[in-house]
């Protein structure tokens, strides 16, 4: 299915003013007892332990082989670490956290106290500024600009109301905005397959932090300075593929669609797909599928 944006107001408010999206299908676990910062500096890819109170940070859970359990955004609040996750992401992310707990004191339980929204657009800041005291905690925006806020889900009707100035998006603009942005998401573009390099993924990495799970894997794929396939930006003109259509070179199989979305941007279809390292300069031409539609490489974000 190709995303297309519900309405060009909203694309407008969340580029040139002031929007919102509900983000409170995603998922919450807490973190608590006297050694859940340094359970979790080993359970994923990013520095927990330079987080002070109030800050957040973006990061990964991996297999042993550096594959992806999940993605999270960690979020340091008094006695406690809040983890954000994709819907459909929490249990399996305790799951894994769960299995590593052995003699550490700390606590695992999933959460529905939590809702979250996204404020986006020049007029972010304003926003957040009138949740006041319904925002429990402010992050940056998984879009890259923005901010994405957590707040009670009991309260959410006044969080509503207190928005009721910008735009609510529907989660088809949403999903434009990110593909986009070349934001990755959750069994879309990353899967239990995935090595976050791969993914573009390298912000979510602390390369001088102590040893996590996978670590090692993703030291070795560093050394070696390249990695067989990354996710590009792609560029269709009109055509309107599936996700998971295969992208050749020459007859060769070279890769294959992840998201693919209507861009109000770039005046045309675009997608997110992963492409092998010979064919993924900027401005390859590609062939997708079996029929006569070309996709140009694109640099990210588009």
């Amino acid at each position: 299915m190709v995303a297309a944006i519900t309405s060009d107001a909203e694309y407008a408010a969340a580029t040139q003013g002031a929007a919102w999206a509900d983000l409170s299908a995603r998922e919450h676990l807490d973190v608590t007892g006297p050694d859940r910062v340094s359970f979790l500096q080993g359970m994923v890819t990013n520095d927990v332990e330079k987080l002070a109170e109030g800050q957040s940070l973006y990061a990964a859970m991996l297999t042993p082989k550096g594959a992806m359990v999940a993605d999270v955004r960690v979020f340091k609040a008094p006695q406690v670490l809040w983890l954000d996750l994709e819907p459909r992401l929490g249990a399996k992310a305790l799951e894994f956290l769960n299995k590593y707990l052995i003699s550490e004191e700390a606590e695992l339980a999933a959460t529905e106290a939590r809702a979250m929204v996204s404020l986006l657009g020049p007029g972010a800041q304003a926003s957040l500024d009138k949740l006041g005291p319904l925002a429990l905690a402010s992050m940056p925006a998984l879009l890259g600009h923005g901010f994405d806020v957590l707040v009670p889900r009991e309260k959410f009707q006044q969080v509503e109301a207190a928005l009721s100035s910008a735009q609510r998006l529907s989660a088809a603009t949403y999903e434009v905005l990110r593909v986009e942005a070349g934001v990755p998401k959750y069994f879309a573009d990353l899967v239990e397959t995935t090595i976050p390099l791969e993914a573009n993924l390298e912000h979510a990495i602390h390369y001088q932090k102590g040893c996590y799970i996978g670590q090692e894997v993703i030291a070795r794929a560093t050394h070696r300075g390249h990695m067989n396939r990354k996710l590009c930006g792609l560029l269709l003109g009109d055509g309107e593929p599936e996700a998971k259509t295969e992208l050749f070179k020459a007859g060769k199989k070279v890769g294959w669609l992840t998201s693919v979305a209507r861009s109000p941007k770039k005046q045309q279809v675009v997608a997110l797909g992963y492409v092998h390292r010979d064919a993924m300069a900027p401005g390859e031409q590609l062939e997708v599928g079996a029929g006569p539609l070309r996709a140009t490489v694109a640099a990210l974000p588009f």
